[in-house]
């Protein structure tokens, strides 16, 4: 099992802080859907660190 490519957090990452493409074509749904997931990453990673916070902290 090949486990470098696990791990690898950069395309995540720039998911939320790249540029906009000026040659791309974008419409509505497309925009809507790629807000939809931005804020289910977020939602997910408040979630994550609550309960970690609650695991450890409140302990």
């Amino acid at each position: 099992m090949r486990t470098k490519g696990l791990f690898d957090f950069g395309p995540v990452l720039t998911y939320f802080f790249r540029k906009k493409d000026p040659n791309r074509h974008t419409n509505f749904n497309l925009r809507t859907m790629h807000t939809i997931n931005k804020i289910s990453m977020l939602m997910f990673l408040a979630g994550l660190i609550f309960m970690l916070f609650k695991f450890v902290i409140l302990r």
